[in-house]
């Protein structure tokens, strides 16, 4: 949607004033649509689009902007405009919008919000990062138990406005201890008089705000939940996650993973608002690391060297070899991190996995080998033996390093993704080119100097 066509015509409207033309996009199509059509213009332009729509149609395609072109925003705005802009945001959304911008700024806009947001913007704000506290937002809606499904119903009604979702009601008791849950759809279809003690799900799912979010991902994932409840130690409701906010952090970890998988460091902005020395510094650190951890191959190459003079066709496979080696290790690390990021495996399967993966590396270096002896018998078929019992074992070697190092790397309290790709090519390579002229070497009783 992002038509580089409609900016010109938006920036028409600005300049002619065109005050209906701009209402009536914000409110004929859909918020998210809105914020893929002004996210090219200047922080003031997005402004003079949107000022002029209802207070929480206004937030909402705000809220639908990338983070910093959120935070350019309210730079550029009165700060009387972004207290009420911030105002109207979902809770969460704000804590994160205010940790953005400039320090001097968000003090000046602090004052200016009702002290009830205040403190909820101060006690969101408390928690560390990647806590199932830091995603959460206050805006949920609560129900006492012993109220009527009538009366409830006039309740969710009147806070619906400024509540994030009401599709499940909370139930809590006096000191906001979480007994139950009732959906919407619930209420409609039960009496009028029917207390909400006795038809609400007393089986509830909830999280505690110290959890790590991944966590709060995770059961939502896997439970299909709409959204999941936050209670402190006490057990009292504190907030909710929205399916929203944990495909978020779904869609951010994943990110993660696949940076760490190719050594590069964190991109927060993503790659398309990366500044090239940004990309440049999260590159180059693993790139100079794995230079020199390759250079141990090139001193298993000069140790090897009598082997290499005495059978120059040697050379010809090792290109072959150590990729071998190194691809089948990066096979098994990639399904390894994934499968634990997904929860599929814990680290109480580790001797399983490895002594599966012992058989299946050695069948792959089987197959390989037969592969690789068809080619050795017409390039140099004297050292078609040698070349097929390395194949065997450099591949059997990078898929057993491949599936044990993310493993290590969990027991050392360390991310497995950085079991990456180039990682453990890195390694393979250095033990593919040991293995393979150590075999040479001793199969053709070459003497190494």
């Amino acid at each position: 949607m992002k038509n580089p066509l409609i900016l010109p015509e938006l920036r028409e409207y600005i300049a002619d004033g065109n005050i209906e033309g701009l209402q009536n996009l914000c409110e004929s199509v859909p918020p998210a649509i809105v914020a893929e059509l002004i996210s090219g213009l200047e922080p003031r332009e997005v402004w003079e689009v949107v000022r002029h729509s209802p207070p929480l149609l206004r937030a909402e395609i705000i809220s639908q902007l990338e983070e910093e072109e959120q935070a350019a925003l309210l730079t550029v705005i009165s700060p009387a405009d972004a207290a009420a802009l911030i105002d109207d945001m979902p809770a969460d959304d704000r804590v994160d919008l205010l940790k953005l911008v400039p320090e001097e700024v968000s003090a000046a806009l602090l004052p200016l919000l009702p002290w009830a947001e205040r403190e909820d913007i101060r006690k969101l704000s408390a928690y560390p990062e990647n806590t199932a506290g830091s995603i959460m937002t206050s805006d949920h809606a609560t129900l006492p138990a012993d109220t009527t499904a009538a009366h409830a119903i006039e309740l969710l009604r009147q806070a619906a406005p400024r509540k994030e979702t009401i599709y499940y009601a909370y139930v809590v008791d006096k000191d906001r201890k979480l007994q139950g849950f009732v959906s919407l759809r619930k209420l409609i279809i039960a009496e009028p008089d029917a207390l909400i003690q006795d038809i609400m799900n007393t089986n509830v799912l909830f999280i505690h705000a110290d959890d790590e979010r991944e966590e709060a991902f995770r059961m939502m994932q896997r439970f299909d939940l709409f959204a999941l409840p936050v209670v402190n130690a006490n057990s009292q409701l504190i907030g909710i996650i929205t399916f929203d906010d944990a495909m978020d952090v779904g869609e951010e970890e994943a990110t993660q993973d696949f940076h760490k998988m190719g050594t590069v460091g964190l991109l927060s902005g993503g790659i398309r608002n990366a500044s090239p020395w940004l990309l440049y510094r999260a590159r180059l650190p693993w790139l100079v690391a794995l230079v020199f951890m390759n250079v141990l191959s090139g001193a298993g190459i000069a140790y090897f060297e009598a082997t290499i003079e005495s059978v120059v066709a040697l050379v010809f496979f090792l290109p072959l070899l150590i990729a071998s080696g190194g691809n089948a290790g990066s096979q098994a690390s990639t399904l390894m991190v994934r499968a634990m990021a997904t929860g599929d495996v814990t680290k109480s399967d580790w001797f399983r996995l490895v002594f599966k993966e012992v058989g299946v590396g050695l069948c792959l270096g089987l197959t390989m080998a037969l592969a690789v002896s068809s080619i050795a018998s017409l390039r140099a078929p004297e050292i078609m033996i040698p070349v097929a019992m390395a194949m065997v074992c450099t591949v059997a070697f990078g898929s057993l390093l491949g599936i044990s190092l993310p493993f290590a790397l969990e027991r050392f309290k360390q991310d497995p993704a950085t079991a990456s790709a180039p990682l453990i090519t890195s390694m393979a390579d250095i033990a593919g080119v040991m293995i393979y002229f150590t075999i040479a070497t001793w199969y053709l009783e070459i003497g190494v100097v």
